[in-house]
């Protein structure tokens, strides 16, 4: 596992950024979920298939699975939720959420018939299926939260992948759509829906490819100058943005990290740029020199030819591209002509 995925992973296991994550997504930002309301669970997801002698097991692990339990408007609410972080657009989503929620649907059904044994009124359907006709799963929602500067430009559901947009095959093929964040398609106005620093992580990811609105955010905004330490370190890996970050009282101020790192850009710009100077003049002296070592070369082939009588003075002066007096005075053949 690379540190990215390491990083992305123990950022978004946070229940607070979790359940900030689940909030924005299913409540438009209301705070609904809390963090007390999440109990983490195995992100193994591990199928075996159902039929005669099928036992063949399929491994997945996922980012960050949690169970929740909250109440909603007198309603007890139970969901199993999972967070898949990307940062590169992966162009089979759907199909990759798709297994893990499958395969997890799959891993309750085998958990419910568990409790089989202490069932003496079973019915031969209820045994064969492992799932008794009044039995209930727990709903499956996976979120994808894409930490990408770009847009995200993947499809969005398993119709979208499909090789025909046919709508009378596509009524019989069940869809698949993906549930998705990502920095570029929130708009600013909706980051304040967000409460713990996935906000933070998100807009400065958003304005990472305007170096202008970047410096702005960070100034105006009083949250990046005491950002927390794995907050700020996310966003300077993932934007790969190199600054040099000090910790003071427990937070980083990102504003004067930006600073930091604008003023080392710029110095560096200024050596980069007198380096590539003296490159420039030591390649252009060189090409220079070579040029005029052929020319003094050519001149000397054309005396010698001269001195031969295998050429006139006037076809040596044309093939020099000269006059008669130019090739005299520059070869050195004056004083020879007494």
């Amino acid at each position: 596992m690379g540190r990215i995925d390491t990083e992305t992973k123990a950022f978004m296991s946070d229940p607070a950024r979790f359940a900030d994550a689940f909030n924005y997504l299913i409540y438009d930002g209301q705070q609904v979920i809390k963090p007390g309301d999440l109990k983490p669970l195995d992100t193994t997801e591990i199928a075996i298939p159902f039929g005669h002698n099928a036992r063949v097991p399929e491994q997945k692990f996922r980012d960050v699975l949690k169970l929740v339990s909250v109440m909603r408007d007198g309603e007890a609410i139970y969901a199993v939720l999972g967070v898949e972080n990307q940062t590169r657009v992966h162009y089979a989503m759907p199909v990759k959420d798709m297994l893990y929620d499958a395969m997890n649907y799959v891993r309750q059904v085998s958990e419910n018939k568990k409790t089989f044994k202490n069932d003496g009124g079973l019915t031969t359907e209820a045994y064969l299926s492992g799932f008794r006709k009044e039995d209930r799963l727990l709903p499956v929602i996976t979120l994808v939260l894409y930490f990408g500067a770009s847009e995200w430009d993947g499809p969005m559901s398993i119709h979208e992948m499909l090789n025909t947009q046919n709508q009378r095959l596509l009524d019989f093929v069940p869809d698949y759509r993906i549930n998705l964040i990502a920095p570029t398609q929130v708009p600013d106005e909706d980051f304040e829906k967000f409460r713990t620093d996935l906000r933070d992580v998100m807009q400065f990811i958003k304005a990472s490819n305007d170096r202008q609105k970047m410096e702005r955010l960070t100034t105006d905004n009083e949250r990046f100058q005491r950002m927390t330490p794995d907050a700020a370190e996310l966003i300077n890996l993932l934007t790969d943005s190199k600054m040099h970050l000090t910790v003071k009282e427990g937070t980083v101020n990102m504003c004067l990290a930006i600073q930091q790192m604008m003023e080392s850009s710029k110095a560096a710009g200024v050596l980069e740029g007198e380096a590539k100077g003296r490159a420039k003049g030591r390649a252009e002296g060189k090409a220079e020199g070579k040029a005029e070592g052929k020319a003094e070369g050519r001149l000397e082939i054309l005396v010698s030819l001269w001195k031969k009588n295998r050429l006139t003075l006037q076809e040596a002066a044309e093939e020099a591209e000269m006059t008669v007096d130019e090739f005299v005075n520059k070869s050195g053949i004056k004083s020879l002509m007494n």
